[in-house]
């Protein structure tokens, strides 16, 4: 019975993500529903994200590179300063067929979580990341993106829910105020090491003002994430854009290790 409720609710937050849906585009940098836990104090974790678009725009749109046959690879490094902060930095690159490897931008990301030791019912925690990207690849060159992030572990379910919000500080899209782009994961353990899932990535528009369905992106991963050691993370996954305006196909992979420093 404990576990009805939060299925029923995360699925309505599915239903009504497809229905409502996202506005300006994702990046598909770092495609990842976050969850409340952060690095340990004292420790860094180095992640790889790896991101390749097999169906995805095939000509230069608004001076934007497409995105077709476009990889993506992210470096990101995160060091815990205590059990409720720690900060993330990363490093965004593209790679393309006939285009060479380019650096695409840079970003920061200090996060702040309820300790555990409180023993509140559900995990929170506030992420702030703000960065550069060259005007190549985003029509906006300067961002900030708060994202709340509220997540639970019920038995062997996983429930992760990111209203965030997105602010274009310097761009095409400066004057379009806070967009929301809300993610949300949910898993369960088939084992103790392999857990199984859906993500969903999406971005609605301006909060005040949705965008129209037809510029709106959404995008729906089947996702596995291997729990082999405390010191890894994996998780790879391919999304489906069920959207016009949204990449078709995109497969993406999350290698993540632990450093004792």
């Amino acid at each position: 019975m404990g576990l009805r409720v939060p299925i029923s609710i995360l699925l309505g937050l599915f239903a009504w993500a497809a229905w409502a849906a996202p506005a300006r585009a994702q990046d598909n940098y770092e495609i990842q529903v976050y969850g409340s836990d952060l690095v340990d104090p004292g420790h860094t974790m180095v992640e790889l994200h790896s991101n390749f678009t097999f169906q995805g725009t095939k000509t230069m749109e608004n001076g934007l590179a497409p995105t077709n046959h476009q990889l993506h690879e992210t470096i990101e490094i995160t060091h815990g300063f205590t059990d409720w902060f720690e900060t993330g930095f990363y490093i965004f690159t593209s790679a393309q067929n006939g285009d060479g490897w380019d650096w695409v931008g840079d970003h920061i990301r200090p996060r702040v979580r309820i300790p555990k030791k409180w023993d509140w019912p559900v995990g929170l925690s506030l992420s702030n990341e703000i960065g550069y990207q060259r005007r190549k690849f985003s029509t906006d060159t300067w961002t900030w993106e708060m994202r709340p992030i509220i997540d639970k572990q019920a038995g062997r379910w996983y429930f992760s829910f990111n209203p965030t919000f997105d602010k274009s500080l310097h761009g095409e899209n400066v004057n379009q105020g806070f967009v929301f782009s809300p993610n949300a994961k949910i898993s369960y353990d088939f084992t103790k090491k392999i857990t199984g899932g859906i993500e969903y990535y999406g971005s609605l528009g301006p909060a005040t003002d949705f965008s129209p369905f037809s510029q709106q992106q959404q995008q729906i991963f089947p996702a596995i994430d291997l729990n082999l050691s405390p010191k890894w993370e994996i998780n790879f996954g391919v999304g489906v854009g069920v959207t016009r305006a949204t990449d078709h196909l995109i497969a993406k992979t999350i290698i993540g290790y632990r450093f004792d420093f």
